[in-house]
């Protein structure tokens, strides 16, 4: 079984000041163009989040074809410094959001999930401290147990006590982060809102206060706050079905 991981996205510092403003306004195009033709690693990763970032913008699940260009983004980073830190963790978010619309076989059989949790590692290995690293994995673990169960969780080795470590980790490391928060939140809920209500709750709350400094992180704190609504007034099952819905 694969995991069905949502992206994290950080700050989109290292670029041009016109770029790192585009980005911060959500002009995600307009990013994107200021390297378009740099096949340095920093260019093409930073092409690939700005394509992510456009793909979880919307309102409608993440087009396949533009996930995929971000997938090419982040493999040329990759071509260009193999072992770049933000190159793997888009790859490892590309390859996840490219999982999600395909059957368990389907995924368990295209290797990706496993592909993206080794990157994130592989990150981790290098820098034992990093958030987003954190943050995908802690989700991954979930997602794990979401949906392969729980011989699925045993084959590729994810619990619940690994996702509590790895958000812990990024919450020491990032605190206020809302899109680290709400993506655990949506994962936890999306596995079983009712045993998890507490710490969904916990989490959505973390979201909602903390500061948000993008478009992209208004946007997630949005989707933090319409699932927060919903725990507080719908039944378990009715908040797991819009929690496996959002992205």
């Amino acid at each position: 079984m694969l995991a069905l991981v949502f992206g994290l996205f950080q700050p989109a510092w290292g670029q041009s000041p016109a770029a790192e403003k585009a980005y911060l306004a959500g002009q995600y195009d307009a990013a994107f163009a200021d390297v378009a033709t740099d096949r340095g690693a920093d260019a093409c990763a930073f092409g690939a989040r700005m394509l992510l970032a456009k793909a979880m913008s919307g309102d409608v699940q993440p087009p396949p074809a533009l996930v995929s260009a971000a997938l090419d983004a982040a493999n040329r980073a990759l071509g260009a410094e193999p072992e770049h830190a933000e190159g793997r963790l888009q790859k490892a978010i590309a390859l996840s959001l490219l999982v999600r619309p395909m059957s368990v076989k389907e995924a368990r059989d295209s290797g990706w999930g496993e592909e993206a949790r080794d990157l994130a590692e592989a990150v981790l290995a290098d820098d034992p401290q990093n958030a987003y690293a954190h943050g995908f994995l802690a989700v991954w673990h979930v997602e794990v147990m979401n949906r392969g169960g729980l011989l699925g969780a045993m084959i590729l080795g994810a619990s619940m006590e690994d996702a509590e470590r790895h958000y812990a980790a990024a919450m020491r490391a990032s605190p206020a982060d809302a899109a680290l928060h709400w993506q655990f939140a949506r994962a936890l809920a999306a596995l079983n809102a009712r045993k998890y209500r507490k710490e969904v709750v916990a989490a959505l709350d973390a979201a909602l206060a903390a500061p948000v400094g993008s478009e992209l992180e208004r946007v997630m704190q949005e989707r933090a706050r319409t699932l927060s609504e919903a725990v507080a007034t719908w039944k378990s099952r009715d908040v797991e079905a819009l929690a496996e819905s959002m992205f």
